[in-house]
């Protein structure tokens, strides 16, 4: 993935947001159309610096986040998204911010909860398509924050984890 951050680092930082254990771990990925068993699922989870971690690729991290849409908003009609075969932190950032029903205040609010300051602009440059003049890449201090902030909203009483 280059400059973007570690998927193994986004899903263990939505997994503390959201005290999500490993069963409910197995059933947003099966909700997102990959089923994954326990031992899968705790490779991933894994720091890098474990030998036995394993690395999560882009697709089966786009098939988690869309499970998680579907696990925080319903299941819409029709068939399952396709899952995307390259990620990068603007369809994290836009995935995460379709499963946490959020609007540009809400993702402010977010950014605020880690001392990170953005502007309502900058925020939808992020969601343009990449061939709009306005587009924006979402850099790792972007999404890093928008994750920080994340755990700081969904789970304030916990101590905040770097992703």
């Amino acid at each position: 993935m280059g400059v973007f951050l570690k998927n193994n680092e986004i899903l263990r930082s939505i997994r503390y947001t959201f005290d999500l254990n490993d069963s409910k771990m197995m059933a947003i990925f099966g909700l997102g159309g990959l089923e994954v068993n326990r031992a899968q699922v705790s490779a991933w989870l894994k720091k890098e610096d474990n030998p036995d971690v394993q690395n999560l690729n882009d697709t089966q991290l786009a098939i988690f986040l869309n499970g998680l849409i579907v696990d925080r908003r319903g299941k819409q009609e029709g068939p399952l998204p396709t899952p995307e075969k390259h990620l990068t932190n603007n369809i994290v950032f836009k995935k995460l911010r379709i499963a946490l029903d959020l609007h540009s205040d809400g993702i402010l609010e977010i950014m605020a909860l880690a001392r990170f300051y953005i502007s309502q602009h900058e925020i939808s440059a992020f969601f343009r398509k990449p061939e709009h003049k306005n587009y924006r890449l979402c850099k790792d201090q972007v999404l890093r924050n928008f994750l920080r902030g994340m755990q700081l909203k969904y789970r304030p009483d916990a101590p905040v984890i770097e992703p």
